[in-house]
């Protein structure tokens, strides 16, 4: 998951396509509109011989926000590889308040961060 989510980060289409399992993968991937991922957070897994599931928070910026993706994926194991298979989203807006800690995973506050 975490390779993948890198992968995002990077926008690295042809890798995504790689670990993405052949039964749902789809033929072409653009991530040109994806938005500037920031931080991922693996809230919990599983694994059953050649299949697991990851349940993940990744947040992102987006023109003057901050967003999240919660995504239950589902993973299945082939000669030694995980491939992703398919997953459950949902998506949502965070809003932090000044004192909070800052979404961009920098450690400091977010109004001595990313508040404009």
């Amino acid at each position: 998951m975490r390779s993948r989510f890198t992968a995002f980060v990077g926008k690295l289409p042809d890798y995504l396509l790689a670990t993405w399992h052949p039964s749902t993968r789809p033929e072409t991937l653009s991530l040109e509109d994806s938005p500037d991922w920031s931080s991922l957070q693996v809230l919990g897994s599983t694994q059953s011989a050649d299949q697991g599931t990851v349940h993940f928070r990744a947040l992102y910026r987006q023109g003057g926000g901050w967003g999240f993706l919660e995504e239950n994926s589902d993973f299945l194991m082939e000669e030694g590889r995980w491939y992703y298979l398919h997953g459950e989203t949902r998506e949502g807006q965070i809003k932090p308040g000044r004192n909070d800690p800052c979404p961009c995973s920098s450690g400091k506050k977010y109004k001595a961060c990313c508040l404009t």
